[in-house]
Protein backbone atom coordinates (compact mmCIF):
# COMPACT_ATOMS: atom_id res chain seq x y z
CA UNK A 1 0.00 0.00 0.00
CA UNK A 2 3.05 2.28 0.33
CA UNK A 3 2.26 5.79 1.56
CA UNK A 4 -1.36 5.67 0.39
CA UNK A 5 -3.91 7.54 2.51
CA UNK A 6 -7.65 6.90 2.81
CA UNK A 7 -10.94 8.56 3.65
CA UNK A 8 -14.10 6.97 5.06
CA UNK A 9 -17.69 7.88 4.23
CA UNK A 10 -20.78 6.33 5.83
CA UNK A 11 -24.43 7.07 5.10
CA UNK A 12 -27.46 5.86 7.05
CA UNK A 13 -30.61 5.83 4.92
CA UNK A 14 -34.25 4.86 5.34
CA UNK A 15 -33.74 1.12 4.93
CA UNK A 16 -29.98 0.72 4.37
CA UNK A 17 -26.66 1.86 5.77
CA UNK A 18 -23.77 2.06 3.27
CA UNK A 19 -20.10 2.89 3.58
CA UNK A 20 -16.95 3.25 1.50
CA UNK A 21 -13.27 3.83 1.99
CA UNK A 22 -11.63 5.80 -0.83
CA UNK A 23 -7.96 6.23 -1.64
CA UNK A 24 -6.09 9.43 -2.48
CA UNK A 25 -7.39 9.30 -6.08
CA UNK A 26 -11.05 9.00 -5.12
CA UNK A 27 -11.14 5.31 -6.02
CA UNK A 28 -13.19 3.05 -3.76
CA UNK A 29 -10.94 0.66 -1.84
CA UNK A 30 -13.72 -1.03 0.13
CA UNK A 31 -17.48 -0.89 0.40
CA UNK A 32 -20.02 -2.35 2.84
CA UNK A 33 -23.77 -2.35 3.33
CA UNK A 34 -26.29 -3.31 6.01
CA UNK A 35 -30.09 -3.39 5.95
CA UNK A 36 -32.39 -2.18 8.71
CA UNK A 37 -36.08 -1.54 9.22
CA UNK A 38 -38.25 1.53 9.60
CA UNK A 39 -40.91 1.59 12.31
CA UNK A 40 -44.47 2.72 11.56
CA UNK A 41 -46.13 2.77 15.01
CA UNK A 42 -49.23 4.65 13.82
CA UNK A 43 -50.61 6.00 10.54
CA UNK A 44 -48.32 8.81 9.37
CA UNK A 45 -45.72 8.05 12.08
CA UNK A 46 -42.26 6.86 10.91
CA UNK A 47 -39.32 6.31 13.27
CA UNK A 48 -35.82 4.89 13.70
CA UNK A 49 -34.15 3.79 16.91
CA UNK A 50 -31.00 5.96 16.78
CA UNK A 51 -28.88 3.62 18.90
CA UNK A 52 -30.07 0.36 17.36
CA UNK A 53 -30.08 1.62 13.76
CA UNK A 54 -27.94 4.73 13.22
CA UNK A 55 -25.08 4.07 15.62
CA UNK A 56 -25.21 0.29 15.31
CA UNK A 57 -25.00 0.54 11.52
CA UNK A 58 -22.17 3.08 11.65
CA UNK A 59 -20.08 0.86 13.94
CA UNK A 60 -20.78 -2.25 11.87
CA UNK A 61 -19.90 -0.51 8.62
CA UNK A 62 -16.78 1.17 9.97
CA UNK A 63 -15.35 -2.09 11.32
CA UNK A 64 -16.33 -3.96 8.14
CA UNK A 65 -14.74 -1.37 5.85
CA UNK A 66 -11.44 -1.34 7.71
CA UNK A 67 -11.31 -5.13 7.60
CA UNK A 68 -12.27 -5.31 3.90
CA UNK A 69 -9.75 -2.63 2.92
CA UNK A 70 -7.04 -4.46 4.83
CA UNK A 71 -5.51 -1.22 6.08
CA UNK A 72 -4.38 0.17 9.38
CA UNK A 73 -6.96 2.62 10.85
CA UNK A 74 -4.21 5.24 11.22
CA UNK A 75 -4.11 5.55 7.41
CA UNK A 76 -7.68 6.91 7.43
CA UNK A 77 -7.13 10.67 7.46
CA UNK A 78 -10.73 11.83 7.87
CA UNK A 79 -14.29 10.52 8.25
CA UNK A 80 -17.56 11.92 6.89
CA UNK A 81 -21.06 10.75 7.80
CA UNK A 82 -24.50 11.55 6.46
CA UNK A 83 -27.99 10.44 7.41
CA UNK A 84 -31.60 11.24 6.74
CA UNK A 85 -31.79 15.00 6.54
CA UNK A 86 -34.81 16.35 8.39
CA UNK A 87 -35.04 14.01 11.37
CA UNK A 88 -35.74 15.03 14.94
CA UNK A 89 -33.91 13.24 17.74
CA UNK A 90 -33.92 14.59 21.31
CA UNK A 91 -30.86 13.56 23.38
CA UNK A 92 -29.66 14.18 26.91
CA UNK A 93 -26.27 15.63 27.93
CA UNK A 94 -24.60 12.26 27.34
CA UNK A 95 -26.04 12.00 23.81
CA UNK A 96 -28.48 9.30 24.90
CA UNK A 97 -31.68 9.34 22.83
CA UNK A 98 -34.75 10.22 24.87
CA UNK A 99 -37.14 8.72 22.32
CA UNK A 100 -36.97 7.20 18.88
CA UNK A 101 -36.07 9.57 16.06
CA UNK A 102 -39.00 11.13 14.21
CA UNK A 103 -38.10 10.78 10.55
CA UNK A 104 -38.01 13.30 7.73
CA UNK A 105 -40.95 14.59 5.66
CA UNK A 106 -42.49 11.14 5.33
CA UNK A 107 -43.58 11.45 8.99
CA UNK A 108 -46.75 13.54 8.97
CA UNK A 109 -47.73 13.45 12.66
CA UNK A 110 -47.27 17.19 13.12
CA UNK A 111 -49.92 18.62 10.78
CA UNK A 112 -51.84 20.21 13.67
CA UNK A 113 -48.59 21.72 14.95
CA UNK A 114 -47.92 23.13 11.47
CA UNK A 115 -51.33 24.82 11.56
CA UNK A 116 -50.70 26.19 15.07
CA UNK A 117 -47.28 27.57 14.19
CA UNK A 118 -48.62 29.08 10.97
CA UNK A 119 -51.31 30.82 13.03
CA UNK A 120 -48.66 31.93 15.53
CA UNK A 121 -46.41 33.50 12.90
CA UNK A 122 -49.19 34.48 10.46
CA UNK A 123 -49.32 33.13 6.90
CA UNK A 124 -47.28 35.89 5.30
CA UNK A 125 -44.64 35.87 8.04
CA UNK A 126 -44.49 32.06 7.79
CA UNK A 127 -43.67 32.34 4.09
CA UNK A 128 -40.99 34.92 4.89
CA UNK A 129 -39.41 32.70 7.56
CA UNK A 130 -39.67 29.37 5.75
CA UNK A 131 -39.58 30.54 2.13
CA UNK A 132 -42.87 28.65 1.59
CA UNK A 133 -45.73 27.26 3.68
CA UNK A 134 -44.57 24.94 6.48
CA UNK A 135 -44.48 21.24 5.65
CA UNK A 136 -43.93 17.86 7.27
CA UNK A 137 -40.21 18.12 6.52
CA UNK A 138 -39.76 21.01 8.96
CA UNK A 139 -37.99 19.90 12.14
CA UNK A 140 -39.46 22.88 14.01
CA UNK A 141 -42.91 21.31 13.78
CA UNK A 142 -41.55 17.96 15.01
CA UNK A 143 -39.88 19.61 18.01
CA UNK A 144 -43.13 21.44 18.76
CA UNK A 145 -44.99 18.12 18.56
CA UNK A 146 -42.66 16.67 21.21
CA UNK A 147 -43.09 19.78 23.36
CA UNK A 148 -46.88 19.40 23.25
CA UNK A 149 -47.29 15.61 23.39
CA UNK A 150 -44.20 14.49 25.33
CA UNK A 151 -43.42 17.33 27.76
CA UNK A 152 -41.19 15.15 29.95
CA UNK A 153 -39.01 14.32 26.95
CA UNK A 154 -38.87 17.98 26.00
CA UNK A 155 -37.79 19.05 29.50
CA UNK A 156 -34.95 16.50 29.53
CA UNK A 157 -33.72 17.40 26.02
CA UNK A 158 -30.20 18.82 25.93
CA UNK A 159 -30.07 18.97 22.11
CA UNK A 160 -32.48 18.34 19.25
CA UNK A 161 -30.39 16.61 16.59
CA UNK A 162 -30.76 15.31 13.09
CA UNK A 163 -29.09 12.08 11.93
CA UNK A 164 -25.70 13.42 10.84
CA UNK A 165 -25.46 15.59 13.97
CA UNK A 166 -26.09 12.54 16.14
CA UNK A 167 -23.38 10.52 14.40
CA UNK A 168 -20.90 13.41 14.68
CA UNK A 169 -21.72 13.74 18.38
CA UNK A 170 -21.30 10.01 19.01
CA UNK A 171 -17.93 10.10 17.27
CA UNK A 172 -16.53 13.32 18.75
CA UNK A 173 -18.65 14.41 21.70
CA UNK A 174 -19.45 17.72 19.94
CA UNK A 175 -22.86 18.93 18.77
CA UNK A 176 -22.70 20.46 15.30
CA UNK A 177 -24.89 20.66 12.22
CA UNK A 178 -24.09 21.53 8.62
CA UNK A 179 -25.22 25.15 8.36
CA UNK A 180 -26.88 24.38 5.03
CA UNK A 181 -28.85 21.56 6.69
CA UNK A 182 -29.62 23.85 9.62
CA UNK A 183 -31.23 26.37 7.30
CA UNK A 184 -32.92 23.74 5.14
CA UNK A 185 -34.42 21.55 7.87
CA UNK A 186 -34.42 23.66 11.06
CA UNK A 187 -36.03 26.81 9.65
CA UNK A 188 -36.27 29.51 10.86
CA UNK A 189 -33.62 29.07 13.55
CA UNK A 190 -30.30 29.49 11.67
CA UNK A 191 -28.64 32.35 9.83
CA UNK A 192 -26.56 31.62 6.69
CA UNK A 193 -23.37 31.82 8.78
CA UNK A 194 -24.63 29.06 11.08
CA UNK A 195 -25.47 31.25 14.06
CA UNK A 196 -28.81 30.82 15.83
CA UNK A 197 -31.55 33.46 15.65
CA UNK A 198 -32.48 33.27 19.31
CA UNK A 199 -35.64 35.39 19.13
CA UNK A 200 -37.16 33.05 16.54
CA UNK A 201 -36.79 29.91 18.66
CA UNK A 202 -39.98 30.75 20.56
CA UNK A 203 -42.42 29.07 20.89
CA UNK A 204 -40.68 25.89 19.70
CA UNK A 205 -37.50 25.42 21.73
CA UNK A 206 -34.70 27.11 23.65
CA UNK A 207 -31.73 28.36 21.58
CA UNK A 208 -29.29 26.26 23.62
CA UNK A 209 -31.17 23.10 22.56
CA UNK A 210 -29.83 23.49 19.01
CA UNK A 211 -26.47 22.37 17.64
CA UNK A 212 -23.76 24.74 16.42
CA UNK A 213 -23.97 25.46 12.69
CA UNK A 214 -20.84 25.25 10.54
CA UNK A 215 -19.65 24.38 7.02
CA UNK A 216 -20.11 20.72 6.11
CA UNK A 217 -16.37 20.10 5.63
CA UNK A 218 -15.33 21.83 8.86
CA UNK A 219 -14.16 19.52 11.65
CA UNK A 220 -16.76 18.39 14.16
CA UNK A 221 -13.85 17.14 16.25
CA UNK A 222 -11.86 13.94 16.45
CA UNK A 223 -12.78 10.36 17.29
CA UNK A 224 -12.95 9.82 21.04
CA UNK A 225 -11.44 6.87 22.89
CA UNK A 226 -14.86 5.28 23.41
CA UNK A 227 -15.92 5.80 19.78
CA UNK A 228 -12.59 4.35 18.60
CA UNK A 229 -13.26 1.17 20.57
CA UNK A 230 -16.71 0.78 19.02
CA UNK A 231 -15.93 1.77 15.42
CA UNK A 232 -12.40 0.41 14.92
CA UNK A 233 -11.21 3.90 13.95
CA UNK A 234 -8.07 5.37 15.45
CA UNK A 235 -8.61 7.73 18.35
CA UNK A 236 -7.94 11.29 17.18
CA UNK A 237 -9.08 10.74 13.56
CA UNK A 238 -10.69 13.97 12.24
CA UNK A 239 -14.45 13.88 11.64
CA UNK A 240 -16.13 16.48 9.42
CA UNK A 241 -19.51 18.01 10.29
CA UNK A 242 -21.39 15.92 7.71
CA UNK A 243 -24.81 16.57 6.21
CA UNK A 244 -28.04 15.02 4.99
CA UNK A 245 -27.97 11.96 2.77
CA UNK A 246 -29.48 13.66 -0.27
CA UNK A 247 -26.96 16.53 -0.23
CA UNK A 248 -24.09 14.05 0.13
CA UNK A 249 -25.52 12.03 -2.75
CA UNK A 250 -25.75 15.21 -4.83
CA UNK A 251 -22.03 15.81 -4.28
CA UNK A 252 -21.28 12.20 -5.26
CA UNK A 253 -22.97 12.68 -8.65
CA UNK A 254 -21.27 16.00 -9.42
CA UNK A 255 -23.75 18.64 -8.22
CA UNK A 256 -21.00 21.13 -7.49
CA UNK A 257 -21.86 24.34 -9.37
CA UNK A 258 -24.93 26.30 -10.59
CA UNK A 259 -27.01 24.46 -13.19
CA UNK A 260 -26.23 20.96 -11.89
CA UNK A 261 -29.35 18.89 -11.07
CA UNK A 262 -29.51 15.62 -9.17
CA UNK A 263 -32.49 13.32 -8.86
CA UNK A 264 -31.98 10.71 -6.16
CA UNK A 265 -33.97 7.54 -6.87
CA UNK A 266 -34.17 5.94 -3.43
CA UNK A 267 -37.00 4.93 -1.11
CA UNK A 268 -38.33 8.35 -1.98
CA UNK A 269 -37.13 10.77 -4.65
CA UNK A 270 -35.09 13.83 -3.78
CA UNK A 271 -34.02 16.69 -6.01
CA UNK A 272 -31.17 19.18 -5.70
CA UNK A 273 -30.60 21.85 -8.30
CA UNK A 274 -27.57 24.03 -7.61
CA UNK A 275 -28.21 27.71 -8.36
CA UNK A 276 -26.36 31.02 -8.30
CA UNK A 277 -29.22 32.80 -6.51
CA UNK A 278 -31.94 32.16 -3.96
CA UNK A 279 -35.20 31.01 -5.54
CA UNK A 280 -38.45 31.12 -3.58
CA UNK A 281 -41.39 29.07 -4.79
CA UNK A 282 -44.13 27.62 -2.55
CA UNK A 283 -44.02 24.28 -4.35
CA UNK A 284 -40.33 23.54 -3.65
CA UNK A 285 -37.63 24.68 -1.23
CA UNK A 286 -35.12 27.39 -2.05
CA UNK A 287 -32.13 27.61 0.24
CA UNK A 288 -28.41 28.06 0.45
CA UNK A 289 -26.37 24.96 -0.47
CA UNK A 290 -23.56 23.09 1.21
CA UNK A 291 -21.13 24.14 -1.54
CA UNK A 292 -19.95 27.55 -0.24
CA UNK A 293 -21.16 30.49 -2.32
CA UNK A 294 -24.07 28.66 -3.96
CA UNK A 295 -27.79 28.21 -3.39
CA UNK A 296 -30.11 25.34 -4.22
CA UNK A 297 -33.65 24.37 -4.99
CA UNK A 298 -34.60 21.20 -3.14
CA UNK A 299 -37.67 19.01 -3.49
CA UNK A 300 -38.70 15.54 -2.39
CA UNK A 301 -41.42 12.98 -2.97
CA UNK A 302 -42.66 10.27 -0.62
CA UNK A 303 -42.98 7.69 -3.35
CA UNK A 304 -40.11 5.96 -5.11
CA UNK A 305 -38.58 2.70 -3.97
CA UNK A 306 -41.16 2.51 -1.18
CA UNK A 307 -43.93 2.36 -3.80
CA UNK A 308 -42.01 -0.25 -5.78
CA UNK A 309 -41.70 -2.31 -2.59
CA UNK A 310 -45.50 -2.25 -2.31
CA UNK A 311 -45.93 -3.48 -5.88
CA UNK A 312 -43.35 -6.22 -5.28
CA UNK A 313 -45.02 -7.44 -2.09
CA UNK A 314 -48.62 -7.18 -3.27
CA UNK A 315 -48.50 -8.05 -6.97
CA UNK A 316 -45.27 -9.98 -7.59
CA UNK A 317 -44.91 -12.58 -4.80
CA UNK A 318 -43.53 -15.08 -7.33
CA UNK A 319 -40.58 -12.72 -7.93
CA UNK A 320 -39.91 -12.60 -4.19
CA UNK A 321 -39.94 -16.40 -4.03
CA UNK A 322 -37.67 -16.74 -7.05
CA UNK A 323 -35.22 -14.31 -5.46
CA UNK A 324 -35.12 -16.51 -2.35
CA UNK A 325 -34.48 -19.62 -4.45
CA UNK A 326 -32.05 -18.29 -7.06
CA UNK A 327 -30.72 -15.01 -5.68
CA UNK A 328 -31.93 -13.16 -8.78
CA UNK A 329 -33.14 -9.69 -7.80
CA UNK A 330 -36.93 -9.46 -7.48
CA UNK A 331 -37.04 -5.96 -8.91
CA UNK A 332 -35.12 -7.12 -11.99
CA UNK A 333 -37.62 -9.96 -12.43
CA UNK A 334 -40.51 -7.48 -12.16
CA UNK A 335 -39.14 -5.56 -15.18
CA UNK A 336 -39.42 -8.56 -17.51
CA UNK A 337 -41.73 -7.72 -20.40
CA UNK A 338 -42.13 -4.04 -19.49
CA UNK A 339 -40.08 -2.99 -22.51
CA UNK A 340 -42.72 -4.62 -24.73
CA UNK A 341 -45.49 -2.42 -23.31
CA UNK A 342 -46.09 0.78 -25.26
CA UNK A 343 -45.40 4.08 -23.44
CA UNK A 344 -48.61 5.21 -21.78
CA UNK A 345 -49.56 1.61 -20.96
CA UNK A 346 -52.61 1.55 -23.20
CA UNK A 347 -54.32 4.51 -21.54
CA UNK A 348 -53.36 3.70 -17.94
CA UNK A 349 -52.25 6.50 -15.60
CA UNK A 350 -51.11 6.05 -12.00
CA UNK A 351 -50.95 8.78 -9.39
CA UNK A 352 -48.12 7.47 -7.18
CA UNK A 353 -49.30 9.16 -3.96
CA UNK A 354 -49.66 5.94 -1.96
CA UNK A 355 -47.94 7.53 1.07
CA UNK A 356 -49.31 11.04 0.62
CA UNK A 357 -46.98 13.42 -1.16
CA UNK A 358 -44.46 16.11 -0.50
CA UNK A 359 -43.43 18.23 -3.48
CA UNK A 360 -44.72 19.49 -5.78
CA UNK A 361 -48.29 19.12 -4.44
CA UNK A 362 -47.34 19.24 -0.72
CA UNK A 363 -50.35 17.19 0.32
CA UNK A 364 -49.93 14.48 2.99
CA UNK A 365 -53.59 13.54 2.48
CA UNK A 366 -53.12 12.76 -1.23
CA UNK A 367 -53.82 9.15 -2.20
CA UNK A 368 -52.78 6.84 -4.99
CA UNK A 369 -54.96 6.35 -8.03
CA UNK A 370 -54.88 3.86 -10.91
CA UNK A 371 -56.97 5.38 -13.70
CA UNK A 372 -58.05 3.96 -17.05
CA UNK A 373 -58.11 0.24 -16.24
CA UNK A 374 -59.55 -2.11 -18.83
CA UNK A 375 -59.69 -5.89 -19.20
CA UNK A 376 -56.60 -5.90 -21.41
CA UNK A 377 -54.34 -4.59 -18.65
CA UNK A 378 -52.00 -6.93 -16.80
CA UNK A 379 -50.01 -6.46 -13.62
CA UNK A 380 -47.05 -5.62 -15.87
CA UNK A 381 -49.10 -2.70 -17.22
CA UNK A 382 -49.87 -1.67 -13.64
CA UNK A 383 -46.22 -1.70 -12.66
CA UNK A 384 -44.99 0.16 -15.72
CA UNK A 385 -47.72 2.75 -15.17
CA UNK A 386 -46.50 3.25 -11.59
CA UNK A 387 -42.95 3.84 -12.84
CA UNK A 388 -44.28 6.28 -15.42
CA UNK A 389 -46.29 8.04 -12.70
CA UNK A 390 -43.13 8.65 -10.71
CA UNK A 391 -41.56 9.91 -13.95
CA UNK A 392 -44.42 12.39 -14.43
CA UNK A 393 -43.72 13.68 -10.92
CA UNK A 394 -40.07 14.21 -11.95
CA UNK A 395 -41.34 16.07 -15.03
CA UNK A 396 -43.51 18.34 -12.85
CA UNK A 397 -40.42 19.34 -10.87
CA UNK A 398 -38.43 20.05 -14.04
CA UNK A 399 -41.22 22.38 -15.18
CA UNK A 400 -41.08 24.25 -11.86
CA UNK A 401 -37.32 24.68 -12.22
CA UNK A 402 -37.79 26.04 -15.74
CA UNK A 403 -40.49 28.46 -14.58
CA UNK A 404 -37.88 29.88 -12.21
CA UNK A 405 -35.30 30.39 -14.95
CA UNK A 406 -33.38 27.15 -14.38
CA UNK A 407 -32.71 25.00 -17.43
CA UNK A 408 -30.79 21.89 -16.40
CA UNK A 409 -29.09 20.30 -19.38
CA UNK A 410 -29.18 16.81 -17.87
CA UNK A 411 -30.37 14.86 -14.86
CA UNK A 412 -27.56 13.49 -12.69
CA UNK A 413 -29.26 10.32 -11.48
CA UNK A 414 -28.33 8.72 -8.18
CA UNK A 415 -29.57 6.02 -5.84
CA UNK A 416 -30.60 2.40 -6.17
CA UNK A 417 -33.10 3.19 -8.92
CA UNK A 418 -30.24 3.87 -11.36
CA UNK A 419 -29.70 0.11 -11.60
CA UNK A 420 -33.02 -0.08 -13.44
CA UNK A 421 -31.90 1.22 -16.83
CA UNK A 422 -35.31 0.75 -18.47
CA UNK A 423 -36.83 3.01 -15.82
CA UNK A 424 -34.04 5.54 -16.24
CA UNK A 425 -34.77 5.57 -19.99
CA UNK A 426 -38.44 6.23 -19.16
CA UNK A 427 -37.32 9.21 -17.06
CA UNK A 428 -35.28 10.57 -19.98
CA UNK A 429 -38.19 10.05 -22.38
CA UNK A 430 -40.80 11.61 -20.06
CA UNK A 431 -38.71 14.69 -19.18
CA UNK A 432 -37.00 15.10 -22.56
CA UNK A 433 -33.67 15.54 -20.76
CA UNK A 434 -30.65 13.16 -20.89
CA UNK A 435 -30.11 11.08 -17.77
CA UNK A 436 -26.46 10.78 -16.67
CA UNK A 437 -25.24 8.08 -14.30
CA UNK A 438 -21.86 8.41 -12.62
CA UNK A 439 -19.26 5.65 -12.82
CA UNK A 440 -19.14 5.41 -9.03
CA UNK A 441 -22.65 4.68 -7.77
CA UNK A 442 -22.01 4.24 -4.05
CA UNK A 443 -24.05 7.38 -3.54
CA UNK A 444 -24.10 9.44 -0.37
CA UNK A 445 -21.33 7.49 1.34
CA UNK A 446 -19.02 8.27 -1.60
CA UNK A 447 -19.97 11.95 -1.31
CA UNK A 448 -19.18 11.75 2.42
CA UNK A 449 -15.71 10.36 1.71
CA UNK A 450 -15.03 13.04 -0.92
CA UNK A 451 -16.13 15.79 1.49
CA UNK A 452 -13.96 14.27 4.22
CA UNK A 453 -11.03 14.55 1.78
CA UNK A 454 -11.90 18.21 1.14
CA UNK A 455 -12.09 18.81 4.89
CA UNK A 456 -8.68 17.21 5.37
CA UNK A 457 -7.19 19.49 2.70
CA UNK A 458 -6.51 16.64 0.28
CA UNK A 459 -8.68 18.39 -2.33
CA UNK A 460 -8.53 22.16 -2.65
CA UNK A 461 -12.30 22.73 -2.76
CA UNK A 462 -15.59 21.30 -4.06
CA UNK A 463 -14.84 22.42 -7.63
CA UNK A 464 -11.75 20.21 -7.70
CA UNK A 465 -13.98 17.15 -7.17
CA UNK A 466 -15.05 17.47 -10.81
CA UNK A 467 -11.67 15.97 -11.69
CA UNK A 468 -12.61 12.86 -9.68
CA UNK A 469 -16.29 12.24 -10.54
CA UNK A 470 -16.81 10.55 -13.91
CA UNK A 471 -20.03 9.94 -15.92
CA UNK A 472 -20.28 6.36 -17.17
CA UNK A 473 -23.72 6.25 -18.83
CA UNK A 474 -25.71 8.91 -20.67
CA UNK A 475 -29.27 8.00 -21.70
CA UNK A 476 -30.66 10.29 -24.39
CA UNK A 477 -34.43 10.79 -24.68
CA UNK A 478 -36.35 9.38 -27.66
CA UNK A 479 -38.05 12.60 -28.74
CA UNK A 480 -40.92 10.79 -30.47
CA UNK A 481 -41.77 9.08 -27.18
CA UNK A 482 -41.26 12.38 -25.34
CA UNK A 483 -43.94 13.93 -27.56
CA UNK A 484 -46.36 11.14 -26.61
CA UNK A 485 -45.69 11.56 -22.90
CA UNK A 486 -46.25 15.32 -23.20
CA UNK A 487 -49.81 14.58 -24.34
CA UNK A 488 -50.38 12.35 -21.29
CA UNK A 489 -48.86 14.69 -18.67
CA UNK A 490 -51.80 17.14 -18.59
CA UNK A 491 -54.12 14.23 -17.79
CA UNK A 492 -51.82 13.17 -14.96
CA UNK A 493 -51.92 16.73 -13.57
CA UNK A 494 -55.71 16.98 -13.88
CA UNK A 495 -56.35 13.68 -12.12
CA UNK A 496 -54.93 15.05 -8.88
CA UNK A 497 -56.55 18.47 -9.15
CA UNK A 498 -59.99 17.04 -9.91
CA UNK A 499 -59.84 14.32 -7.23
CA UNK A 500 -58.11 16.22 -4.43
CA UNK A 501 -61.32 16.90 -2.49
CA UNK A 502 -62.39 13.27 -2.76
CA UNK A 503 -58.99 12.13 -1.51
CA UNK A 504 -59.30 14.38 1.51
CA UNK A 505 -62.85 13.20 2.15
CA UNK A 506 -61.57 9.63 2.48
Amino acid sequence: MGNEIYFMGIDIGTYTGKGVITDSHGKVAARAEIAHGMENPAPGFYEHDAEAVWWHDFCFLSNSLIKKAGISPELIRAVGASALGADCLPVDKDCRPLRKAILYGIDARCMEEIRELTDYYGEERTKELFGRPMCSGDVAAKIYWIKKHEPDVYKQTYKFLTGSSYLAAKLTGNYVVDRFLGMASFRPFYRPDGSIIEELCQPVCRPEQLAKGQIVTEPAGTVTHRAAEETGLKEGTPVITGSGDSAAEAVSTGVLSPGDLMVQFGSSLFFYCCTDRLILDDRVRGNNFLVPGTCSVAAGTNNGGTLQNWYRDQLFPECVEKEKLTGENAFSLMMEGLDKIEPGCGGLITLPYFAGERTPINDPSARGMIFGLNLGHTKQHLYRSALEGIGFSVSQHIDIFRENGLNPARILAAGGGTKNRLWMQMIADITGIPVAIAKETSGASYGDALMAAVGAGHYRDFESLKEVIRIETLLEPDLAITALYRKIRPLFDRLYRENRESMHAL
